[in-house]
């Protein structure tokens, strides 16, 4: 009897460990598409980065602006990601250094989910500003400027974060819902529960970028489940 019920935990730990895979993704040329952006290799505080600034062409916002993660296909799971951004010369006067991941990418970059930053807006003098640090939209049907219309809030927040440093992101993903974690916090700086896109949903992973940004990403850790 004890034999038998030893033997059942076991089998139920190990299905447990088949189920999750992590990966540490190597962010290299050969394994990165860009997708209206421009791409390239380069290091920036002694850190090895990929380098990524929007196409000057796409003028609209919360576009499908990012380098996209080749033979990667993720639904559930843990999207880990240190960022950096830095405002470009030329970056206009509603640049904030945007920066953060897409997920759920669909094969034409037609339709996805994202989780962005705002870092100049967490040292904003302009309490509405700080409060919007934080930005989670779904392509193409509902971007910023349309949950700021139906639901003021519900979808920005604020978060202690600085520009020109490194940011560690951290998105975990279960059916419809998805929770930000930003530089180790225990609790998490924006919970979205109805993720447009539905619960069911796979794709690509993506580096996002938009306006006026220059983007560094590095240490990019997937644990799919």
């Amino acid at each position: 009897m004890r034999y038998a019920r030893f033997y059942s935990i076991v089998l139920l730990i190990g299905l447990i460990v088949n189920t999750v895979s992590a990966q540490t993704i190597k962010l290299e040329e050969k394994r990165l598409t860009p997708v209206q952006t421009s791409m390239s290799m380069t290091r920036i505080n002694g850190k090895r980065a990929v380098s990524v600034i929007k196409s000057p062409k796409v003028l609209a916002d919360d576009e499908a602006t990012y380098v996209r993660i080749n033979d990667l296909d993720f639904k559930d799971g843990v999207i880990e990601v240190k960022v950096l951004s830095q405002l470009l010369p030329d970056a206009p006067a509603h640049a904030r250094g945007f920066i953060g991941l897409a997920f759920r990418i669909n094969e034409d970059n037609s339709r996805f989910e994202s989780i962005y930053v705002r870092p100049t807006n967490s040292i904003a003098n302009d309490q509405l500003r700080r409060n919007r640090t934080v930005q989670y939209f779904s392509y193409p049907n509902f971007k910023f400027t349309d949950s700021r219309a139906t639901a003021p809030g519900q979808y920005e927040a604020y978060a202690p974060i600085l520009p020109n440093q490194w940011i560690k992101l951290k998105i975990e993903v279960k059916g419809q819902t998805a929770k930000l974690f930003i530089n180790d916090a225990k609790e998490p700086n924006l919970i979205v529960n109805d993720l447009k896109m539905g619960a069911d949903k796979t794709g690509a992973i993506g580096l996002f970028v938009d306006i006026g940004t220059e983007g560094f990403f590095r240490d990019l850790k997937v644990t799919s489940k």
